[in-house]
């Protein structure tokens, strides 16, 4: 998966090494990391886009996602909780480097918390996931990582 900056521009480092950068270049700056994945179906193929959202208190932030598709068939159930899965994975591989620059961490889930809207059928399990790993849980209409950064990539 190619990491890149909102504008599609390739990033020049692996991930890992780019957010270490931002992170030293970012130093005096109160940073807030936000992780969040959608997907969308589109006839045989499903399309996958993770977004980290960095909010600068006060000025405003910035992004990097990544995209992949796969063919494979998936229940709506199964697919959002693919989606938290790939949010938790990114925040697994980066929490490191934020815990080192003491940057608070938020894993975003494209699930509705009414009861009305389908994908609240995952809610309880990407809750339960989410936090059992550690991370503070958002969920609709507070999850814009998922519901608004990811989602621009994959439409």
């Amino acid at each position: 998966m190619a990491w890149r900056k909102l504008n599609g521009e390739l990033l020049q480092l692996p991930i890992l090494d780019e957010i270490r950068l931002k992170m030293i270049e970012e130093q005096g700056n109160k940073i807030k990391v936000c992780i969040g994945t959608d997907s969308q179906v589109k006839g045989n193929i499903t399309e996958f886009a993770t977004a980290i959202v960095f909010i600068r208190e006060g000025k405003g932030g910035f992004i990097f996602h990544n995209a992949y598709q796969t063919e494979r068939k998936m229940s709506l159930k199964e697919r959002l909780i693919l989606e938290v899965s790939d949010s938790i994975q990114v925040a697994y591989n980066i929490c490191n480097i934020l815990d080192e620059y003491n940057v608070e961490l938020e894993v975003h889930a494209d699930i509705n918390t009414d009861p009305q809207f389908r994908s609240n059928i995952a809610l309880k399990e990407a809750m339960g996931y989410i936090l059992g790993m550690g991370y503070t849980f958002k969920a609709k209409p507070d999850a814009f990582a998922s519901s608004y950064c990811a989602n621009k990539v994959v439409k």
